[in-house]
């Protein structure tokens, strides 16, 4: 196991899973700040170090159910219409689902911060997360929905790397174990930033609707969906994680800006 372990192949591997992990990782990082903003500050830190440790374990937990979750992928029922062909797999709808589900929450919470008075701010908070395991519940369930998607791509990534799959088991536990502990050192810095930047969290939630939207073309992608002839295709998450670059980077010569005014 050692051996394997310090292999050239094996330390490449697990450098790129864990820079994958780290960087799936962001809209994690992204939900869990905003979710956990909503709770009293003395449960904030909680909230957030509780949530990313619990995810880890439902990643690592769900890493010895690969063979479950690659039957996921492999469709059940088939709609053939004229205009309409979609081949439906467990995969595809927990991602369409999940995609609604982030479209939801986060136009939501946009609708609130503009429409609520800001005076009446720590009452909007009280209504929406009313306590610590409400919020780790919605993080535990925005986790699952990235965790398949990443966790099938690891397994893509390892196939064929030791013939005992248990080794390559090892190696993706390993990547898990140390991306989830670069965010806890990243996290709560992350979460306070927003915190205090109020177009940061609008920004933060409009990164959420983009990557809802991503994630129900992804299960129509997956799904080979065709849709009057046209097949659906996949975005390329180059692009998602260009813009949202991009935009921070807007923000940031922004916020510099208005502190030398």
């Amino acid at each position: 196991m050692l051996d394997f372990l310090l292999t050239s192949d094996a330390i490449m591997a697990l450098i790129t899973l864990t820079f994958l992990e780290i960087i799936l990782g962001i809209d994690n990082i992204v939900f869990i700040s905003i979710a956990a903003n909503k709770l009293p500050k003395e449960q904030r830190n909680k909230a957030t170090n509780i949530g990313l440790l619990l995810a880890m374990v439902q990643r690592i937990v769900l890493l010895f159910f690969v063979s479950f979750l690659v039957g996921l992928s492999e469709p059940f029922y088939t709609v053939e219409l004229n205009w309409l062909t979609v081949a439906i797999s467990w995969q595809a709808i927990i991602l369409f689902m999940g995609g609604l589900f982030l479209i939801y929450k986060s136009t939501s919470e946009i609708r609130e911060k503009v429409e609520s008075p800001s005076y009446d701010e720590d009452g909007v908070k009280s209504k929406v997360i009313k306590s610590l395991s409400q919020a780790i519940t919605q993080i535990l369930i925005i986790d699952f929905i990235f965790s398949v998607d990443s966790i099938l791509t690891a397994v893509g990534m390892t196939n064929g790397l030791h013939p005992n799959n248990n080794y390559t088991l090892v190696l993706m536990i390993i990547a898990v174990m140390i991306s989830i502990a670069v965010m806890i050192g990243f996290a709560n810095p992350i979460r306070k930033f927003i915190d205090r930047n109020p177009s940061m969290q609008i920004l933060g939630l409009a990164f959420l609707i983009l990557i809802g939207f991503m994630l129900i073309t992804e299960a129509a992608h997956l799904s080979h969906t065709e849709f009057l002839g046209k097949s659906v295709g996949a975005i390329p998450k180059g692009y998602l994680y260009f813009a949202i670059a991009f935009s921070l980077f807007v923000e940031f010569l922004n916020h510099k800006t208005k502190k030398k005014l």
